[in-house]
């Protein structure tokens, strides 16, 4: 794979001179997106000694140069007709993957066995692990790192992160919840068994505070095994007094609490927060 790595990042020095003419070049990009496509190969990962997120920047320009490299073609699906440079993901059934009617995943994304589909959008270099529902209009943007395990309700919006090239993209972790209409954006990461209620916006730009202690956490950070909703706090301008959002951490879970869904119903009864 490091031979792989190193022939990528020769194009990509080279970039502005690709086009679709380069049928070399298109062959070795290929090669690189397969990887991503079958699982082999991932855009960003959470490093288990350091705790921090390790991007693969190589994969990101194979990406990149793959829109250079391609041009449009018509795809039919039944009824329907796209325009676009890149085909949809295909073999579901042998991937051990349920893609329900409506449901599109690009190829360049991986879905683990076990992923449920229900009318959604995961678009390329993305990766979903085992077990996860994407519910009905929820959408998985590029390079996103979602975990095993997760439930990404209803009209969830995971955001993409391509460029630049370095920048982490939003990881979800493990065992994780997110909350209707929820807004995971811009390289914003949650940890493993974390609840997010529904209509959160979470990205890094969003201070993150301990309801407990009214510490400021990491901004776009959910910590594990946390509950977590919208919320605003006061801020005093000279135009006058405004309230700007935050995410509230309600309270810190114990492992596996997350799957108890009369205690964290309790949890969010108390302080009049849905999921």
């Amino acid at each position: 794979m490091a031979d792989l790595a190193d022939r990528i990042e020769a194009l990509w020095d080279r970039a502005p001179d690709l086009s679709p003419s380069d049928t070399d070049a298109l062959d070795v990009v290929t090669e690189a997106i397969d990887l991503l496509d079958s699982g082999e190969a991932r855009v960003a990962e959470v490093d288990p000694t350091t705790d921090q997120v390790v991007v693969h920047q190589w994969l990101k320009h194979a990406i990149l140069l793959l829109f250079r490299l391609r041009s449009m073609e018509t795809i039919e699906v039944g009824p329907f007709e796209y325009a676009d440079k890149l085909p949809l993901k295909h073999d579901f059934a042998d991937a051990g993957v349920r893609v329900v009617p409506g449901a599109s995943a690009r190829w360049g994304s991986y879905l683990a066995p076990g992923v449920i589909c229900m009318p959604s959008y995961v678009n390329i270099g993305a990766r979903v692990g085992a077990g996860t529902m994407v519910d009905t209009w929820a959408t998985v943007g590029s390079c996103a790192q979602i975990g095993e395990q997760v439930h990404l309700s209803g009209g969830v919006g995971i955001g993409g992160v391509l460029e630049p090239a370095q920048a982490a993209p939003v990881i979800i972790e493990d065992d994780v919840m997110i909350g209707s209409r929820a807004m995971i954006t811009q390289g914003a990461r949650v940890g493993r068994g974390s609840v997010v209620g529904e209509g959160t916006i979470l990205n890094p730009t969003i201070p993150v505070i301990d309801a407990e202690t009214g510490d400021e956490l990491a901004r776009g950070h959910v910590p594990p095994w946390s509950v977590a909703v919208q919320a605003n706090r006061r801020r005093d301008f000279p135009g006058g007094e405004f309230y700007l959002p935050c995410v509230l951490v309600l309270k810190r879970l114990t492992e596996g609490q997350r799957h108890d869904k009369a205690q964290l119903n309790d949890i969010l009864r108390t302080h009049g927060v849905s999921m």
